[in-house]
């Protein structure tokens, strides 16, 4: 696998002494909001106690579960020093959105983030990899521009086939959000509202940093409840990313083609459908917008240069042009 230019095996064998220096580095700290998650939380929990570099804290925020989910994270936190539990009362269903990062900062406020290099919001019904976070950590070393990154999510689908959730490589997926601390902190963190996951990649190519996914056989995972089939259904999931595409700025032009590559992912069609719904019925009753002019109007821009030279060549055009004043602003640091 080669990153920047080089090959991991370049970094797998260090002096003592760099070992060492990149150990310290390797401090993060992982937050989970989740809520009634019996079903997946065994596994998640499994996948991340047996990571080749351990979190240094694990915050995990029941948000009212009424299922076992507070008996299983009782038990692991007994085993595990580093998993800490916190308890937030019953408000009587599931709340997406602006709900899942409220009870993110309800944990967030249980890390001090000036001991961490590194900062997560880690869903519960996840299972990673076992060198995933420290493949995601050395390729941040690599490259001290990146600020948020991820690997890739499958499913399986009713057949038991292994299938991409096609997320574009220009964000790090809102299942497993990994930060550098100092650019969560430069883009003033996530946005309490529905598109969350998306608003915070282009507050960071607003800020010069790099967002990025990789779909590397090393780094994918199992995503155990597909994206978009949180809330009941997934026609409810698509109508609800046409409603935080609405409320982000994004254009009508971008959105029809946003729906018609949907369209071609499963639910096959009715997806696409089903997201332009939730655009539209956002635009007709006037449903309010992401407040900050300056970002909708980068916003615009960049999927205007997406649309005419497609995402990859409009991304790697702006991350290369915003080099040199990133470079400026963060070596006086």
């Amino acid at each position: 696998m080669t990153i920047e230019g080089q090959t991991v095996a370049s970094f797998a064998a260090p002096k003592m002494t760099e070992a060492i220096t990149t150990q310290a580095h390797r401090r993060y700290a992982l937050v989970t909001p989740c809520r009634d998650e019996a079903k997946y939380a065994r596994r998640t929990l499994d996948s991340v106690v047996r990571q080749t570099v351990l979190p240094s804290l694990w915050v995990i925020v029941d948000d009212g579960s009424r299922d076992a989910t507070p008996a299983i994270l009782a038990e692991y936190a007994a085993k595990h020093p580093f998993i800490k539990i916190v308890r937030r009362e019953d408000r009587g269903f599931r709340k997406l959105g602006g709900g899942v990062i409220d009870a993110f900062y309800a944990g967030l406020e249980h890390v001090d983030m000036n001991l961490f290099e590194y900062v997560t919001k880690l869903d519960l019904d996840l299972d990673l990899p076992a060198n995933y976070f420290e493949s995601l950590m050395i390729r941040m070393e690599a490259n001290p521009r990146i600020g948020t990154c991820s690997g890739k999510p499958y499913f399986h689908d009713e057949s038991g086939t292994l299938v991409s959730e096609m997320c574009g490589d220009e964000n790090s997926v809102g299942m497993v959000k990994f930060y550098r601390t100092s650019c969560f902190r430069e883009i003033g963190g996530f946005v309490r509202e529905l598109m969350w996951d998306g608003i915070d990649c282009h507050l960071c190519r607003l800020n010069g940093w790099i967002a990025v996914s990789w779909d590397d056989p090393d780094i994918r995972f199992i995503h155990m409840r597909p994206m978009g089939t949180s809330d009941r259904s997934w026609w409810r999931g698509r109508v609800r990313h046409g409603v935080g595409q609405y409320f982000m700025g994004t254009t009508p032009t971008y959105m029809a083609a946003s729906s018609i590559y949907r369209a071609t992912r499963p639910p096959i069609i009715l997806g696409g459908v089903a997201m332009t719904w939730g655009y539209l019925k956002s635009a007709l009753t006037r449903k309010p917008r992401y407040g900050d002019e300056r970002f909708r109007k980068f916003l615009r821009a960049y999927q205007w240069s997406c649309l005419f030279h497609g995402k990859t060549r409009a991304t790697d055009a702006l991350n290369s042009a915003q080099d040199a004043s990133w470079q400026a602003k963060h070596s006086q640091k």
